[in-house]
């Protein structure tokens, strides 16, 4: 028998508690947000499009993906970005289909920033069509659901759609409370710490707060996938353009950034006027995002002649 000194015996509750004590993660929009549309798009499905997902579900071990879960609609939600980032790189091929980068610069333009159909917009009504194909593997259609899911969510992201040059924001440093800009940037903050917070404050965004009349309102548009992705992008992308780069304290307002403030140099401060003012659209375009994942899942899980 393995004898402990009184000192470790001591310690012992207390190193088992450490994790415990410790503060956890921020979940970003590939986590909390991903889930929360996934979420909202589940409840909103009807029971036989439900029924198919389980069924999709099962063919998930084909996969081979072990490492990044996929037993759920919410599961499929962040499904996308962990398989990206898998050591065999797979899956590196989709890492261009998760935004669009459209400039804030100029007039909204749904094709540019899509070279080769490589962007968040063309894949959508491509997964949305294989998932669509019943002749095609349960596999195939199921990594399919998982990318429909993922990228209906990424594109309600605003700067996954809006760009000043900066890849997104990605390379805009900016102050986030007592988090230094040297630890931030901008896109992160609108991935995570802003997101989480948004949407967790009372009341929280949840599947029963959605309203029959919102409903018809995020559903209502063209009949055509193409279409409807069109205006959904160039929602997002106007958040992008009216808030999250022209409400950062800060940073440069022109439009190009000149020279000499180049965005790797820029940085910015998220104040609490700026949380302020980002929050409400980045609730809604969470829920939004929900309602129209339902919206194409629903309709490539019908019959073949209602997918157009």
């Amino acid at each position: 028998m393995i004898r402990r000194s009184p000192i470790i015996r001591l310690l012992l509750p207390l190193v088992l508690l450490m994790p415990l004590l410790m503060p956890a993660p921020a979940l970003a929009w590939g986590s909390y947000a991903h889930r929360l549309t996934a979420s909202i798009a589940f409840a909103e499905l009807s029971p036989a499009a439900r029924t198919r997902i389980r069924a999709l579900l099962r063919a998930a071990p084909a996969l081979n993906t072990p490492t990044c879960a996929l037993a759920s609609i919410e599961d499929a939600s962040v499904w996308p970005d962990c398989v990206r980032g898998l050591p065999d790189g797979r899956f590196a091929y989709s890492a261009a289909w998760h935004y669009q980068n459209i400039s804030v610069c100029g007039d909204f333009d749904i094709n540019a920033k899509c070279p080769n159909g490589d962007c968040v917009t063309a894949q959508i009504p491509r997964q949305q069509a294989i998932l669509a194909d019943r002749s095609r593997p349960a596999a195939e259609r199921l990594q399919a659901l998982a990318f429909l899911v993922h990228f209906v969510g990424d594109l309600h992201q605003p700067l996954h759609m809006g760009d000043k040059g900066d890849l997104g924001g990605n390379q805009v440093r900016a102050a986030y409370g007592v988090k230094a800009p040297d630890r931030m940037n901008l896109h992160r903050i609108w991935d995570g710490e802003m997101a989480e917070r948004a949407l967790t404050e009372p009341p929280a965004i949840a599947p029963a707060r959605i309203t029959p009349a919102q409903r018809r309102a995020w559903s209502a548009g063209p009949t055509d996938t193409e279409g409807k992705v069109a205006i959904w992008a160039q929602e997002a992308w106007a958040i992008s353009r009216s808030i999250a780069y022209p409400a950062l304290r800060d940073y440069p307002d022109t439009c190009p950034i000149p020279a000499d403030a180049r965005p790797r140099d820029a940085r910015g401060t998220v104040t609490a006027a700026y949380i302020a003012a980002a929050t409400p659209p980045l609730r809604v375009s969470v829920a939004k995002a929900g309602v129209r994942i339902a919206l194409l899942v629903e309709a490539a899980l019908a019959r073949p002649a209602a997918l157009r």
